[in-house]
């Protein structure tokens, strides 16, 4: 177990945490479908660190 331990976070910053993961995944997608039609460095770039953030959420790691 980690020492962050979303729980124990004052409740708003749990919600802020609740709310960023169930936003994260609808912009993901949004941004691969841009990505895939117009693909430039800073798409591939946004799109690369929104994986990574959904990732960390599913993985519980924030």
């Amino acid at each position: 177990m980690s020492r962050f331990y979303r729980y124990r976070l004052p409740p708003w910053a749990r919600k802020c945490i609740f709310v960023a993961e169930t936003v994260c995944t609808p912009i993901m997608i949004f941004q691969l479908i841009r990505t895939l039609l117009i693909p430039t460095t800073l798409d591939i770039l946004l799109l690369g660190l929104l994986i990574g953030l959904v990732v960390a959420f599913y993985l519980q790691w924030i």
